[in-house]
């Protein structure tokens, strides 16, 4: 049996401000970073084999003090980033093996990137429904094949989303691992709808909340058969 423990990043700068953000790399905001360390009080009892994350700051942010300002089991490892890099100025620390006893690999990979909001980017959203109407701001946002100007629908984030947790994510949880993905609320819903069997009329309703864990058991056949939603405050110890 392994766990796969998907969280969506917590609040950024632009989430604070209402804004879409997409592709931009923005951080967390203050209070994005206290959704994560409060996560982190909640991962306490696990001890991670393995974290993915997107490529986008905000989405690593909150896997690395998930990793680091958790107690017990889960504070035990080290997270150590492992890029993708063809450089030579990297001297070949790109292909550290690591010590697993240690460490826990960090991999930022593309595919788990936010859907890409194309013209939207950068603007407030309530603007956007005064300039174009709820009705069609609601479909770009939420509907599952109507893309934003210039931009991916949902269809388009699952089509490069959902072969990469097959590829990448899932051998590692047939393996007995306890896998940590850190993303999006775009990337993830593409992620549980694959676990969940969800339907293309059913996965745009999926509500995921900033900072709130996610805990599946999975079988050998990499088959969900247990769900928890971490969602109850942690209060730590005073000292």
């Amino acid at each position: 049996m392994s766990q796969l423990i998907l969280i969506r990043h917590g609040q950024s700068t632009w989430n604070a401000q209402n804004r879409f953000t997409g592709w931009v790399d923005v951080p967390l905001s203050r209070s994005g970073r206290d959704e994560a360390r409060q996560a982190a009080l909640k991962l306490s009892p696990y001890q991670f084999d393995v974290c993915f994350t997107s490529l986008l700051i905000r989405s690593i942010e909150t896997g690395v003090i998930c990793l680091t300002e958790c107690e017990g089991a889960c504070g035990l490892k080290s997270p150590v980033l492992r890029h993708d890099a063809d450089d030579p100025d990297w001297q070949g620390w790109d292909n550290y093996a690591g010590d697993h006893s240690l460490e826990v690999p960090v991999y930022p990979c593309r595919p788990l990137d936010e859907r890409y909001y194309g013209e939207l980017q950068g603007r407030n959203k309530a603007n956007m429904v005064k300039e174009f109407g709820e009705e069609t701001v609601y479909q770009w946002r939420r509907s599952y094949a109507v893309r934003p100007p210039g931009g991916e629908s949902l269809e388009d984030n699952v089509a490069r989303t959902s072969p990469f947790f097959e590829s990448r994510i899932l051998p590692n949880l047939k393996n007995g691992e306890t896998v940590l993905v850190s993303a999006h609320g775009n990337s993830l819903r593409s992620i549980i709808m694959n676990l969940e069997n969800l339907t293309e009329e059913e996965v745009p309703h999926l509500e995921l909340t900033t900072g709130i864990p996610i805990v599946y058991d999975i079988d050998g056949e990499g088959k969900v058969t247990n769900k928890v939603i971490l969602d109850e405050q942690v209060v730590s110890a005073p000292g």
